[in-house]
């Protein structure tokens, strides 16, 4: 499989998902509509599919005026309030792409029909794909608008935590380096977070993406993948981790970024 990664609005990302075989292909969360159709252009793939991740306007809101420009689009998410909906889908419900298989995973939190897509090529050895809207960031989660604690540790742990430890994480947003210096607040001593940190800002610096990680990442220097850990846990205050879960979340809902 290819990904094309798509910037868009101020720090989005728009995924184009590509069939090498078939040259058929899936965007995610198209929010500038016109970019995407340029790129598919560019590419020289057929757009067939629109997998979004959630509601939010920044995600979902281009929807709509994609399915105007390339008529005959599915339109695929796990919440009524996605524009352009075609088909709704649940936990664990499966769609092709060409020869891709995609699997929907429900992670309800950030929003109550947060889907987030497992993508695989059966026919090949590559590492497989997730993509993850604002539930996962590189280092980081989403905001716990409509969900819980709970529901985030059930989400990260029990749903993405377990899928291939290589599985690439492609999330909706360019984050990194802010949630990497919460991370380093958290955990001061952890070697995995500095090391990340200093890459990350180089990535900035030269204007190029740091997305994707890896599942296998993620639990070395992620705080919300690591709330089991006993380094977070004393951080918080806690000693469960769902209650270290809701603690580091509300502590980085305030938390002032340093410069460095």
């Amino acid at each position: 499989m290819k990904v094309e990664l798509v910037p868009a609005l101020t720090d989005n990302y728009m995924y184009l998902l590509i069939d090498p075989d078939t040259r058929e292909a899936a965007v995610v969360d198209p929010a500038q509509p016109q970019k995407v159709v340029d790129v598919a252009k560019k590419q020289g793939v057929k757009l067939t599919t629109v997998l979004t991740t959630h509601h939010h306007w920044d995600h979902a809101g281009g929807n709509e005026k994609l399915v105007k420009l390339v008529p005959g689009l599915k339109v695929y998410g796990g919440d009524d309030r996605i524009g352009a909906l075609t088909t709704k889908v649940t936990h664990l419900s499966t769609l092709q792409v060409g020869s891709l298989s995609i699997k929907c995973l429900s992670t309800p939190c950030h929003t109550s029909g947060h889907i987030c897509y497992f993508v695989t090529n059966p026919g090949s050895s590559e590492p497989a794909a997730v993509f993850t809207g604002d539930t996962l960031f590189v280092a980081g989660c989403g905001k716990f608008y409509e969900g819980t604690a709970d529901e985030m540790y059930r989400a990260l742990l029990e749903v993405l935590g377990r899928l291939p430890p290589d599985t690439r994480v492609y999330c909706g947003h360019e984050y990194t380096v802010n949630n990497l210096k919460f991370a380093r607040h958290v955990e001061p001593h952890n070697p995995a977070i500095h090391e990340k940190l200093a890459w990350a800002k180089e990535k900035h610096r030269c204007g190029e993406p740091t997305v994707p990680s890896t599942i296998a990442e993620e639990f070395t220097y992620n705080p919300f993948m690591r709330v089991r850990e006993k380094s977070v846990q004393e951080h918080a205050g806690e000693s469960d981790p769902v209650t270290t879960m809701r603690a580091i979340r509300k502590e980085k809902d305030q938390f002032k970024l340093p410069r460095d």
